[in-house]
């Protein structure tokens, strides 16, 4: 049998629906409709789903979000004409099956013993040779050994001219049609459990019974019905947030215009969400003891659901999705970062807010997170990068492994660096950035740092102040410094003793241009004269004035020192900064009654970060920072619930897919046909011939074995 592209042809009706059923029925119809589908596949991979909108606006900007969006690309798999498509290859693919099913049946009761002696000298593998026995005797001996070798066999008697002819027609290999109906059936079969398991029926839902996605908050229970799905929704998947000692019932399903709600035949009540660590720090167990409260029967059933095995109540499934913050309560620590503020403490719940006033300035810290465990990467060759404990995702993993054979992994040095807090600081206009503070110091490069960091847009990466830590292990020896970079007379004072300490007894005149030399550097690097920039040249903020650190003392020397004579000048200069800072240190310290620094190799290392450090906060945003100083962890379970129908037909349709592709690529289609007539002298001469679906050395093989055994032929 061989395999048409064409379609079924309707021998009645109109030309119209005649030509559109064999478009539907067509092989190539089919074919394109699976290459469009693995083109939208591809799509749904590379472009996240699912994501806020803003994240698709700051990637691809305002214009092409909104391409994208109307042609739901950032949901690809619950589209309309990604269903339609799935749903028209169902059709077109159970046509191709009935189409070509009688014909593979058929096939199986045809031996084709009708053909002619001409027609097998055609065959490539075919050979004649004369035997030694009347034609019948070879026919029914041929067939007994064909029969012996798992062949099905057939024999027609033939009268000719010479006499009584035999006709000896085999095949074997049938199976390898059934792989053509299983493979296509199994195609059929995943593609009716993805419409069942998809999107489709709570689409149905919303098209035809009037259920509309809620965009608006509040809470769970007063939201009004046409935005809920009953109990009985043959099939869904959606998201269940139970926080510790608490109970839910309803499930959230994303749409791309808000969320439906879905009720629950029950409730799940997290009695204690379970994460277990290795020495790394990396997530060993994520699990939940939760109970489950049968609505109708009022059973209380106890389970723990972990990743990979979930709990089933009433046909649901309940997976362990990931975890998060139950409403954590946390204690911060203002810090000022420019003009010296006292510190105070505010306290919240991830999730809340807190006004924050100076008078004319107002501000809102939002608490977005909180994490007790931060997994670092500590190798040499990497930067530093946390590592979501969250995410129950081993895709990286798996990829860095394959590949090329001369791919390497590089190693690892993963550390737990403790607990973080995130929030978002908001201004009156409504623009808020987000800071991520880390609560204890890291060791970086052999030094204790605080990490302050920061981003304008949830699709940025967060970019890191480093504040060095004192000998205490704290920030109070930086913002001290900080503080009295901003004070005019502890400047003017430290000048004054760097220049005294600098410049021997008697040489007034060398200590009077030192000290100018010193309070220029020293007000450059603090803000207190800023630089302009020449005409048409900004920096790379695009800003045309500089202010505070390293960049206004550069922007200094470019504008006022000859090229030839700058690397020699900035030396000079960068060498009294550093000094008249040490003695600033020195007087923030003697102001609050502590001892001086001593003049050693960590105090030089901690002035080296502070320089650096002070220079980078004259581009923190925010007029302070908290720091972390104490929480009362609860913890949230992140479930997805599904009642899938269509697992057991997707798990059927793959079993039949394995079947189907095995079968084609493995089972060989065979026909042998052995043409004996009459010959002179009692004899008769015999002409074989071999047909395969595929030409393969295993033919090659099989054919001459067949000759020496049925025509004992020598090979």
């Amino acid at each position: 049998m061989s395999v048409s592209t064409e379609g079924f042809q309707l021998r009645s009706g109109s030309r119209w629906v005649g030509e559109w059923v064999e478009l539907l029925s067509s092989m190539r119809f089919a074919i394109s409709l699976l290459t469009v589908i693995c083109i939208a596949s591809v799509i749904g991979t590379v472009v996240k789903q699912h994501e806020p909108a803003n994240n698709y606006v700051n990637q691809f900007g305002p214009f092409w979000a909104e391409v994208f969006a109307s042609a739901s690309l950032f949901s690809v798999y619950s589209a309309w004409w990604f269903l339609l498509i799935l749903a028209f290859l169902v059709i077109s693919t159970s046509l191709c099956i009935f189409r070509n099913t009688p014909k593979i049946f058929a096939d199986f009761k045809v031996f084709k013993e009708n053909i002619r002696e001409q027609s097998l000298k055609a065959f490539p593998h075919r050979h004649e040779a004369s035997l030694a026995e009347q034609p019948e005797a070879a026919a029914h001996r041929m067939g007994r050994q064909l029969l012996g070798s798992g062949w099905k066999v057939r024999l027609q008697a033939r009268e000719t001219p010479a006499g009584e002819g035999w006709m000896v027609a085999a095949k074997a290999g049938a199976a390898n049609k059934i792989g053509y109906l299983a493979a296509h059936g199994a195609i059929v079969l995943i593609c009716i459990g993805g419409l069942l398991d998809g999107n489709l029926m709570v689409k149905a839902q919303m098209w035809f019974n009037g259920k509309t996605p809620f965009t608006g908050g509040g809470l769970i229970a007063d939201v009004p019905a046409e935005h809920r799905l009953p109990p009985s929704n043959p099939t869904f998947r959606g998201n269940l947030l139970v926080t510790e000692g608490t109970t839910s019932g309803t499930a959230i399903l994303p749409q791309p215009e808000g969320v439906i709600l879905q009720d629950l035949p029950f409730s799940v009540e997290l009695k204690k969400f379970i994460v277990e660590y290795y020495d790394t720090g990396m997530p060993r167990l994520f699990a939940s003891d939760i109970v489950i409260h049968d609505h109708a029967t009022g059973e209380q059933k106890p389970a723990r659901v972990e990743v990979n095995h979930p709990a089933q109540h009433r046909g649901i499934n309940i997976y362990q999705s990931s975890f998060d913050d139950g409403g954590s309560r946390v204690r911060l620590q203002a810090r000022a970062m420019t003009r010296p503020t006292r510190p105070f403490e505010v306290e919240g719940v991830i999730g809340g807010s807190t006004p924050l006033s100076n008078g004319d300035e107002q501000l809102i810290l939002e608490y977005t997170g909180l994490r007790v465990i931060n997994v670092e990467n500590f190798s040499p060759d990497s930067s530093l990068q946390a590592a979501d404990v969250r995410r129950v995702d081993l895709r990286q993993a798996i990829e860095s492994r394959l590949g090329a054979g001369n791919k390497t992994v590089t190693e690892r040095v993963l550390r737990n660096v403790g607990p973080s807090i995130t929030y978002k600081l908001r201004d009156a206009a409504g623009q808020a950035i987000e800071y991520h503070n880390y609560m204890l110091p890291i060791d970086i490069d052999g030094s204790r740092m605080f990490l302050l960091g920061l981003r304008e847009t949830p699709a940025d990466s967060f970019r890191y102040l480093r504040v060095p830590a004192d000998e205490n292990d704290s920030m109070d020896g930086f913002l001290r410094l900080r503080s009295a970079l901003e004070n005019p007379e502890m400047r003017a004072e430290a000048v004054r003793r760097y220049a005294a300490g600098a410049v021997e007894d008697g040489r007034a005149e060398l200590a009077q241009a030192l000290g100018a030399s010193a309070t220029r550097a020293l007000d450059l690097f603090a803000g207190a004269e800023p630089v302009d920039l020449p005409d048409g040249v900004t920096n790379g903020l695009g800003q045309t004035r500089v202010v505070g650190g390293l960049p206004a003392v550069s922007a200094f020397m470019e504008s006022n020192v000859p090229p030839q004579e700058r690397e020699r000048a900035s030396e000079v200069l960068v060498r009294i900064l550093n000094g008249t800072l040490f003695e600033l240190a020195q007087l923030s310290r003697e102001a609050d009654g502590l001892a001086p620094l001593p003049r050693d190799e960590s105090t030089e290392r901690f002035m080296t970060n502070a320089v650096m450090s002070l220079s980078d906060s004259f581009f923190y945003p925010a007029p302070m920072t908290f720091q972390l100083v104490g929480f009362d962890h609860v913890q949230a379970s992140v479930f997805q619930v599904a009642r899938a129908p269509g697992q057991t037909i997707v798990y059927i349709g793959c079993l039949l897919l394995i079947i189907g592709i095995f079968a084609m690529l493995y089972v060989r289609d065979r026909r042998l046909w052995v043409w004996i007539s009459p010959g002179a002298d009692g004899q008769s001469r015999a002409m074989m011939a071999l047909s395969s679906n595929r030409k393969t050395m295993e033919v090659d093989q099989e054919f001459d074995l067949l000759k020496s055994q049925l025509l004992k032929v020598n090979p």
